[in-house]
């Protein structure tokens, strides 16, 4: 899927659901410690967002103490985002999520093998643009080897 072309849910503000993906791609390693996140103007032109929706996902990771703002070089990975995230991140699924799987899995009937024998599509998060000299590029999270 192209940037261009992304899918935003009703559901919920785009600024969330962009600052959800940014969250996926540093679970997924995508986007590391350290690392330069594409810049607000970037992302906006790529998505054909407003730049305040992308500087207001941007926002909500800094006060997530997830991204550090660079006075002039602009918003990178804090350190030790990708554990705290991890952290988080699980624990939500626990409390959230997990309760509804489990009861889709009870109620189908599906054992521990039909589960982990069953094989996974695609990268489940859409690629953000990333900087470079002066083009735009788009970063795909990695993909698993089979």
């Amino acid at each position: 899927m192209s940037p261009v072309d992304a899918k935003w849910d009703e559901s919920q503000p785009i600024y969330r659901q962009l600052r959800d993906r940014v969250v996926a791609m540093m679970l997924e390693g995508v986007l590391k410690e350290g690392e330069a996140l594409p810049s607000v103007r970037q992302v906006a032109t790529e998505y054909r967002l407003n730049p305040l929706t992308v500087l207001k996902a941007y926002q909500q990771l800094a006060d997530e103490g997830l991204v550090e703002k660079r006075r002039g070089l602009g918003m990178f990975v804090a350190p030790g985002a990708g554990g705290a995230l991890m952290k988080d991140e699980r624990a939500r699924f626990l409390e959230q999520e997990w309760p509804r799987v489990h009861a889709t899995i009870q109620r189908l009937g599906l054992s521990v093998e039909e589960l982990l024998n069953r094989e996974q599509s695609g990268p489940a998060t859409p690629p953000l643009p990333t900087r470079s000299g002066g083009e735009s590029s788009v970063t795909s999270p990695p993909t698993q080897a089979k």
